[in-house]
């Protein structure tokens, strides 16, 4: 099973992903705030800016410090190995 980085060490899995979306707009917000409150909600940013939502089959979101730009290069294996 292929594994993407999504900043800090954390891995998921790509075939499990729905979408990559910035987390700035209202309708996002709500989406992530609904996550929280249903317990669904997984903080990746490790403190920093959130810079990604990423929504799951599974219903979880995933909050990323990365952009959706940087973690489709990663996906496209393009990935470079410096983190933040």
């Amino acid at each position: 099973m292929k594994l993407i980085n999504i900043g800090f060490g954390s891995l998921i899995a790509p075939a499990r992903v729905l979408t990559v979306l910035d987390p700035d707009s209202a309708p996002i917000k709500r989406v992530i705030q609904e996550a929280k409150e249903r317990g669904m909600l997984i903080d990746a940013s490790y403190g920093r800016k959130t810079q990604s939502a990423i929504i799951m089959d599974t219903d979880h979101v995933i909050l990323s410090a990365l952009t959706p730009e940087a973690l489709a290069a990663r996906w496209e294996g393009k990935q470079e190995e410096k983190d933040e």
